[in-house]
């Protein structure tokens, strides 16, 4: 029977006074060295795409009651790279503030960021949009083509900006409107958020969000995030 075949490795440490220190490998047991290594730095490897994956995960600070985990991965993969890492905060709920449009625009008097509106109507259908500027009461028309709309029914539907006009958001004391041109709002929500409606409109070619083109609203929220 042959041996096993030996490698010798020699280390030598700082001091001269000290014999060099000799290990002895067998090739047995190099290939299980080996293994070991690629196991770990496969596992390393894993968590690392893991956190990847996770880091585009949004963080809310509170509970949503009208997404839920897959639909908040889904929206994720859709929001702008500067909103990424940073948790998003309920600033406005039915729920909690009532339904006021006007008490919509005081929660949001002191913000500078994006927001997400989401509504549930009573169909229990979601839908909402994705805003790059805070909602407030304005003349003129404001936000920019990070806006976007969003729909689960009956699957997970996005609408970007289509490029044919810029009135992404526009606003005022009697009503909260989303896209336009063509004679139609892409989601429009009345002074008490109690009345919506959603059309077709150019400014992000999409289809009406809900499954009646006016509705009634159950629930809204509206969150935000800053660092």
């Amino acid at each position: 029977m042959r041996k096993a075949q030996e490698n010798i490795r020699v280390f030598y440490f700082a001091s001269d006074c000290v014999e060099p220190y000799v290990e002895i490998i067998t090739v047995k047991d190099s290939k299980c060295h080996l293994s070991f290594c690629s196991s770990v730095e496969s596992e390393e490897e894993e968590n690392e795409e893991y956190q990847e994956e996770n880091e585009d995960f949004p963080i809310f600070s509170d509970q949503s009651q009208l997404l839920d985990e897959y639909q908040l991965q889904k929206l994720a993969a859709h929001m702008p790279a500067r909103t990424q890492g940073y948790p998003w905060n309920l600033v406005y709920s039915t729920a909690i503030h009532g339904s006021s449009l006007k008490t919509l625009y005081r929660n949001m008097a002191d913000l500078d960021s994006p927001v997400l509106l989401v509504i549930r109507d009573m169909h229990n259908k979601v839908f909402g949009a994705f805003s790059s500027d805070p909602f407030k009461v304005s003349q003129y028309c404001y936000g920019t083509g990070e806006t976007f709309l969003f729909t689960f029914q009956p699957d997970f539907q996005h609408y970007r900006w289509s490029g044919e006009n810029s009135y992404f958001v526009s606003s005022n004391m009697e009503s909260l409107h989303i896209g336009g041109g063509g004679g139609g709002f892409a989601l429009w929500l009345d002074a008490d958020l109690y009345h919506g409606a959603s059309f077709s409109c150019p400014t992000f070619n999409n289809p009406p969000l809900s499954t009646h083109q006016d509705f009634i609203v159950q629930d809204v929220e509206v969150w935000t995030v800053w660092g």
